[in-house]
């Protein structure tokens, strides 16, 4: 019995300084700073191309590394996203959670080292509901005399059950008053009964249909303008009317021409300049008592003649 005593005292001493162990090994973990939780934890969507993003967590040392867990509404069990331990603050979503009517849940956490954060979990996500449906692509435009002929590319691939409907909106590009008109479920439309020679512009939203009868409203197009082209109608008027111009200015030129060549002579004799007498003649013949004749002959006399000698050779 006096042996077993110490023996016992060492025993419960044991076990004493490992419940202390434990204490302040529980202590230890229990007051070690937790990582902040991410931030701004939001599903961005666009054409029902989906991902999760977030912003970054700052700490002092190290670099934190992200985790994303999903589950569906079907199956209530929280899985891996491909997303484990990523230094990227985004993850998009795999094939398996491509289905536009499931309802999805996700959640994210920081990490680093041992040391984790809480869970941020996001709203209940359905794409087909909560996705943004971007415009429809134009890719030509045929314009006529009163319509315009449209070709669009829809934003997204097609599949079954869903019914897109193609919103347009259209206006004169002189005026404020917007006309809408629908195409239903078809990539080729015209916009009829516009005006001739003007300029119209419009846009175009998708709308597309769901199996809850919801409608899930696009983003409107970039507006384009067009001007329509002038009818064959209003192309032979105008021909006529510029004949009818033209046509009486031709015909007075050729008469015109015609008349001066065959009374060319006459109306050279009548255009022409009317002969003159020379000024001493018209004072002579006016005053014939003046002497001017008679020194115009004098002086013909005082001037002497030229002589002009023949000289024949002979062989």
């Amino acid at each position: 019995m006096p042996c077993r005593a110490p023996l016992l005292s060492l025993f419960l001493l044991f076990l004493l300084l490992l419940l202390l162990l434990g204490s302040v090994r529980a202590w230890g973990t229990g007051s070690s700073p937790r990582l902040p939780a991410p931030k701004d934890v939001m599903v961005y969507s666009y054409n029902f191309r989906s991902l999760l993003r977030w912003s970054p967590v700052e700490v002092d040392r190290g670099l934190v590394l992200y985790t994303v867990h999903f589950k569906t509404g079907f199956l209530n069990q929280w899985d891996e996203m491909n997303c484990t331990r990523i230094a990227q603050t985004k993850c998009g979503f795999p094939w398996s959670l491509r289905e536009r009517r499931w309802t999805v849940f996700l959640r994210v956490r920081s990490e680093l080292g041992q040391a984790t954060s809480d869970w941020v979990e996001t709203d209940p996500f359905v794409a087909e509901r909560n996705t943004t449906i971007g415009p429809p692509k134009v890719n030509s435009v045929t314009e006529n005399s009163d319509s315009l002929l449209i070709s669009v590319t829809p934003p997204f691939g097609s599949e079954a059950g869903y019914f897109p409907e193609y919103h347009v909106s259209y206006w004169e590009n002189t005026t404020s008053t917007v006309k809408i008109e629908i195409k239903r479920s078809n990539t080729l439309f015209k916009i009829e009964n516009l005006k001739e020679s003007t300029l119209y512009c419009f846009r175009i939203q998708v709308v597309l249909k769901t199996y809850l009868d919801l409608q899930l409203l696009g983003l409107p197009s970039v507006p384009e303008c067009y001007r329509t082209t002038v009818s064959e109608a209003t192309k032979t008027g105008y021909l006529i009317l510029i004949l009818a111009l033209v046509l009486p200015f031709v015909t007075l030129a050729t008469v015109g021409l015609f008349l001066l060549w065959r009374h060319h002579k006459a109306i050279k004799y009548w255009f022409q300049p009317p002969l003159e007498i020379p000024s001493h003649f018209e004072e002579y013949l006016k005053d014939p008592s003046m002497p001017a004749l008679e020194g115009l002959n004098n002086h013909t006399e005082d001037d002497p003649n030229d002589s002009l000698s023949v000289v024949s050779h002979g062989e």
